[in-house]
């Protein structure tokens, strides 16, 4: 038998410890290795420590360090709530007035609870952005294909953030750049937890930003797959993921358990309700998924949908993933933009340029 824990919760929780003491094999790090998603000022602390490219940061418990380290800085700066916050805890500024109202938010009015208490104040990075994901048993690790996701809500990365607009794999990135991450982001991550006393194991995701030296900078570690990015990786690989997972679980990595066709691309588009993402609307009715499922190569994923006297409704923000794969970027991404036309719901809105920078 085996668990693969999803959220991040559970996982901060300890959920993958009280599995593997009844006896369960549960793919997913530790409670204490979780900290590198569970407390962003764990994390900076950690990079800064095991030598890893990161922002410079400051960390603050009240308004008035957060004034001065947010007046100090030489440049605009990112506003991070400590604790996990549903993907609503990064903040990104450009102006002083911007910063200092986020952090006010955070540490005086208690918008995002205890998870803002704390607030780390860093360096707002240029560059491309790019993830990661790899699968480690604590010790080895397999590398999926690179995703790139699109967290801005509208068209050419305008408007607030939000948990993922939709994102595409795989992204070409020239070899001496992914040896730079293995060297300096991945390999660093794995030791150093190990060398701290929490090994990890699981699906370690890195959010980088690269500089334009090359330096890939770690913005983020998140300790499970990330959403978007799960629905283009999944469709890109060959073989029985299941097996992947348990063999990390198991602290023996079975690296042939999965493949990487060549020549395979995939891309997904999240459709998001009417307000997303400050107020999401909810009960809006979800019309043309099953003629939209029909279409070859696509894959419907759902997220904020429920039922409602059997009819499908929205009930979150996010509300589907609307995915397809193919043999080139073009095929894949006309295929997934005819499915997303034939649904409707009131309010529904969504990116139409994801994977045009393929």
């Amino acid at each position: 038998d085996l668990v693969v824990v999803g959220p991040e919760g559970p996982l901060c929780d300890g959920v993958v410890d009280a599995l593997s003491e009844a006896g369960i094999t549960a793919f997913g790090p530790s409670g204490a290795a979780a900290q590198l998603e569970g407390s962003k000022a764990f994390l900076k602390r950690f990079a800064t420590r095991h030598d890893i490219p990161t922002a410079a940061y400051t960390i603050v418990t009240d308004f008035a360090a957060a004034e001065q380290a947010i007046d100090s800085s030489p440049g605009p700066v990112v506003v991070k709530a400590d604790g996990l916050a549903g993907g609503k805890g990064a903040i990104v500024t450009s102006t002083t007035e911007q910063a200092k109202a986020a952090a006010r938010s955070m540490l005086v009015d208690g918008a995002l609870g205890e998870a803002g208490k704390t607030v780390v104040i860093e360096e707002r990075l240029s560059g491309l952005e790019m993830s990661v994901h790899a699968v480690t048993d604590g010790e080895r690790m397999w590398v999926l294909p690179v995703s790139r996701d699109h967290k801005r809500v509208g068209d050419g990365n305008r408007g607030p953030n939000t948990g993922g607009m939709g994102a595409f794999a795989p992204v070409t990135v020239n070899p001496e750049l992914m040896e730079r991450i293995h060297r300096q982001v991945l390999r660093p991550t794995i030791k150093g937890m190990a060398a701290d006393g929490s090994p990890y194991r699981g699906v370690l995701y890195a959010g980088l930003m690269i500089a334009p030296d090359g330096t890939p900078n770690l913005l983020e570690h998140n300790v499970r797959f990330g959403d978007p990015e799960t629905q283009v990786l999944m469709p890109m690989l060959d073989g029985d993921v299941a097996e992947l997972f348990a063999s990390a679980a198991g602290g023996s990595l079975d690296e042939t358990a999965v493949s990487v066709p060549a020549g395979r691309h995939a891309i997904t588009v999240v459709l998001a309700a009417g307000g997303y993402p400050k107020s999401p609307r909810k009960g809006d009715a979800i019309v043309g998924l099953p003629e939209a499922a029909k279409l070859p190569g696509v894959h419907i994923f759902h997220a904020g949908t429920t039922q409602q006297d059997s009819q499908l409704v929205t009930s979150g923000g996010r509300v589907l993933g609307v995915g397809a794969s193919g043999s080139s970027a073009s095929e894949a991404r006309s295929a997934a933009y005819r499915a997303c036309e034939l649904v409707t719901f009131d309010g529904m809105h969504y990116r139409r340029d994801i994977a045009t920078d393929h």
